[in-house]
C-alpha cells in the first residue's frame, strides 16, 4: 500500500556554478527516512527559508483506503500545493538560503507508482505546465535508507494511515527514489544512507554533516560518518 510521492523529468540544461554556497538546497527521500528532522536542523543552523512539504492532502484518507479515483486526486493536489509554495518561497527576495522539504520531481515518482496509464497521461501534461519553469536547486540531499529500516521507523511514528503501508510498498519506493536518484544530474547531489546514523540521538553525526557541508558538492558524492557502520 501506499505512502505518498515520482520519475524521469525535463529539465533546464544543468547550471555551471562557481565556488558559492547553494542557495536553494533540498532534502529527499522516502517516507521516514528522516527529511523533516534534518531539514529542520539545516534550516536553523543555515538562517535558511523553509519550504515545507504538504501535510494536510484531504484526499489522502480515501487514497489509504483505495477509494477508486482517490490516488489521482490526491496527487493533482499534492502537484499543485507543491509548485505553489516552490514559486512563493523562490520569489521572495531574501537573504540567506532556502531549504525545501521535497524535490518538485518526487511528485512524479509517486504518480508513476500511483496513477494508471490514463491518469498519468493527464498528469504529465499538468506537471509540465505548472513545473517547466521552475529552476532546479543547486544542491540536493538524497537520504536513504533499507526498507526494513523505514517500516520499523513508520511502525514507530507513523499515522494510523501510514501502518497500513505494506513493506511490499515501501520497497517500491526505495526502489523508484534509488532509480531517479541513479540517473539525476540536474544538481549537485550528496547521498546520505541513514541505515545506521541518527542526526537525532547521536550529535557526532550531524557535526560530521555540518563539517561535510561546509566544503563544495559537485556531481554526485557520498557521505557517511566515521563509525556509522559499527
Amino acid at each position: 500500500m501506499a505512502a505518498y510521492e515520482s520519475s524521469s523529468a525535463k529539465r533546464a540544461p544543468i547550471p555551471q556554478r562557481g565556488p558559492q554556497a547553494p542557495r536553494f538546497i533540498v532534502i529527499e527521500g522516502p517516507l521516514r527516512v528522516g527529511k523533516t528532522t534534518l531539514a529542520k536542523i539545516l534550516a536553523e543552523r543555515l538562517h535558511a527559508r523553509r519550504i515545507f512539504d504538504c501535510e494536510d492532502n484531504p484526499f489522502l484518507a480515501d487514497f489509504y483506503a483505495e477509494k477508486s479515483g482517490a490516488a489521482f486526486r490526491a496527487q493533482m493536489y499534492f502537484l499543485m500545493e507543491r509548485q505553489k509554495r516552490v514559486r512563493e518561497a523562490l520569489a521572495v527576495e531574501a537573504p540567506g538560503p532556502v531549504l525545501s522539504d521535497f524535490l518538485m520531481e518526487k511528485d512524479r515518482i509517486f504518480a508513476n507508482l500511483n496513477l494508471d496509464d490514463e491518469e498519468l497521461k493527464l498528469y504529465e501534461r499538468y506537471y509540465e505546465a505548472m513545473t517547466s519553469d521552475i529552476p532546479p536547486p543547486d544542491l540536493v540531499i538524497y537520504l536513504q535508507a533499507k526498507p526494513e529500516v523505514l517500516r520499523a521507523r513508520i511502525a514507530k511514528k507513523a499515522s494510523r494511515d501510514e501502518t497500513r503501508i505494506s513493506l511490499e510498498y515501501i520497497e517500491e519506493v526505495a526502489r523508484a527514489y534509488e532509480h531517479f536518484f541513479f540517473r539525476y544530474a540536474a544538481s549537485d547531489l550528496l547521498v546520505i544512507n541513514t541505515s545506521e546514523i541518527d542526526f537525532v540521538e547521536r550529535s557526532e553525526d550531524l557535526q560530521q554533516l555540518l563539517r561535510r557541508l561546509q566544503d563544495p558538492v559537485k556531481g554526485t558524492q557520498y557521505f557517511l560518518p566515521l563509525g556509522a557502520s559499527e
